[in-house]
């Protein structure tokens, strides 16, 4: 049996945003392997095993999804709608991690089946905390559903 690795998506366009999350990754002690889409369409690709990802293996989706909302070619919300759409990541938890203010950004992203809502702190200290308990509860404590659903 291969042994289960728990890679995080993180769908981010801005590479500041970016690198901010790696290194609040890194400094909470996440050494899961990280995937970055820059874009929703690269996003779903990844996750549908299209385009350049269509060689990737059946069974290796990520554990977690980051999803930002403002991104180019296809937005974090259409990306959300067609991954609730599909069987094969009907399941998968996402989390959005956006700057967006807007309460209609929340309330569509609960509606489309977000499993949680963080809009980024400001502050560097503070944004380090909120990766590290995200990392906590959705790559520790949660329960995720079988690979194989």
């Amino acid at each position: 049996m291969p042994i289960e690795t728990k890679t995080i998506l993180l769908v981010e366009d801005n590479p500041d945003d970016i690198d901010l999350t790696l290194r609040a990754l890194a400094r909470s002690n996440i050494a899961n392997a990280v995937v970055v889409a820059h874009d929703g369409r690269e996003a779903l690709d990844y996750l549908f095993r299209e385009g350049v990802h269509e060689q990737r293996q059946d069974g290796e989706q990520p554990t977690l999804v980051l999803l930002d909302l403002k991104l180019p070619k296809i937005g974090g919300l259409e990306v959300l709608r067609r991954m609730r759409d599909r069987e094969c990541t009907s399941l998968l938890p996402v989390v959005v991690l956006t700057s967006s203010l807007e309460e209609s950004d929340v309330i569509s992203s609960y509606g489309l089946g977000a499993n949680s809502y963080i809009r980024k702190p400001v502050d560097f200290h503070q944004f380090i905390e909120a990766v590290h308990q995200l990392g906590l509860y959705w790559l520790l404590l949660n329960e995720a559903p079988p690979a194989d659903r």
